[in-house]
């Protein structure tokens, strides 16, 4: 059995997910909660960023982060289920780092307002990640990516896509959704077809300490 460490807010985490249950391999995953913060949690010692998503392999070695997982999975799965081969790889790794990047954009804002006391909060770093965000999904309104009608059209790609617009819903409060109006119809789309996505999705959540919006 494989585990996978990791937390059901994580973006990153619910790519691994998404990606194991449309490759069929959801059955062979276990997973288990972790908690990052926590100096006492196993993490640390499996993957020494402490970072999450990591999955313990059956013989004790440790993948991350979510795009070797995700890698992985597909490789298990037989190859070139959600990762193409040839050039036909090359757009849906791209859209991939694109959407990882927004995640990680979101996260870091997320973080400069949970960890740090609102006197000391760095606007100017609030701005800048924002404003990461908003240009990736500028060019996403600007460049649609194909609508999914089902797990046969599901890759990395639109996985990571999918996740990086759900976290913006989860911490954000879909503000986003009013300026980008074909990308929330994307998503909205994607739920419908994609069991996994619909199954993975968080409540919105404020952010702890701080309950106004981000943005």
């Amino acid at each position: 059995m494989l585990v996978l460490r990791s937390s059901p807010p994580s973006p990153f985490g619910r790519k691994v997910k998404i990606a194991a249950a449309v490759l069929g391999l959801k059955d062979r995953i276990e997973v288990q909660d972790a908690q990052t913060a926590d100096p006492a949690d196993s993490l640390r010692s499996q993957n020494p960023l402490g970072k999450i998503p990591a999955l313990i392999l059956e013989n004790g070695d440790v993948l991350y982060d979510s795009r070797v997982i995700v890698e992985y999975l597909d490789f298990l799965a037989g190859g070139g289920k959600i990762i193409p081969t040839g050039e036909d790889r090359f757009p849906v790794l791209r859209l991939q780092a694109l959407a990882n990047g927004i995640m990680d954009a979101g996260i870091l804002q997320v973080y400069e307002k949970r960890f740090r006391p609102e006197e000391k909060r760095f606007d100017d770093w609030l701005s800048y990640q924002a404003a990461k965000v908003d240009r990736a999904l500028s060019h996403l309104e600007a460049n649609p990516p194909k609508t999914v009608s089902g797990d046969a059209d599901v890759d990395a790609g639109n996985i990571a896509l999918a996740c990086a617009l759900g976290y913006l819903d989860l911490r954000f409060g879909g503000e986003w959704r009013t300026s980008y109006p074909k990308l929330a119809s994307w998503v909205d789309a994607y739920e419908a077809a994609v069991p996994a996505f619909a199954k993975t999705k968080q409540p919105p959540a404020p952010i702890p300490n701080d309950p106004a919006p981000l943005r």
